[in-house]
């Protein structure tokens, strides 16, 4: 049977390092299925989840030792099951930035029982005044008792500075 892992990986960000990771899957016989990979804080971090083929992750941990010894650091974690979705949306949040905004919209969520499955945030210059936007982009996965009125309902109680916007999925 299949096995399925998922490699986290952090390094000084370097031309070539994608390449070091697909080789290393490659010589396990390995198949890349999805990647969140970036430069951040100027290191290079991300995660892959991967399939090898049974007895695969043994040579996938020897290629891996190979890409540690080039600089950047990787582990191997089995993944989990990933069961489907009943109802998934997408939110866009735009605030002006200071601390604990996370923590609010994270907080706001807990209580409905809503699972966060991606979550990019940034801070950037607003395009009028200049001063630093946040931007937070989800992919939250409602349990079937929650609607998105009732997610709306609390993420727009956390300010009246916040814009919520709800994408379809």
């Amino acid at each position: 049977m299949d096995s399925r892992l998922i490699l986290t990986v952090v390094g000084s960000d370097r031309p070539g390092l994608t390449d070091a990771l697909a080789r290393a899957v490659l010589a396990a016989d390995g198949n890349w299925l999805e990647s969140h990979l970036a430069r951040l804080g100027g290191k290079y971090v991300g995660s892959v989840l991967v399939e090898v083929p049974a007895g695969g992750e043994a040579r996938l941990r020897a290629a891996v030792a190979a890409v540690d010894a080039a600089g950047l650091t990787v582990t191997l974690i089995a993944a989990g099951d990933d069961a489907p979705a009943p109802v998934s949306i997408h939110v866009t949040l735009t605030a002006q930035d200071r601390p604990g905004i996370v923590r609010e919209f994270t907080a706001a969520l807990a209580p409905l029982a809503v699972n966060i499955d991606a979550l990019r945030t940034s801070v950037e210059p607003g395009a009028w005044s200049g001063a630093p936007l946040f931007r937070a982009e989800a992919l939250l996965r409602l349990p079937e008792s929650v609607g998105e009125a009732e997610v709306a309902a609390a993420l727009e109680a956390i300010s009246a500075e916040i814009m919520v916007d709800f994408d379809p999925s």
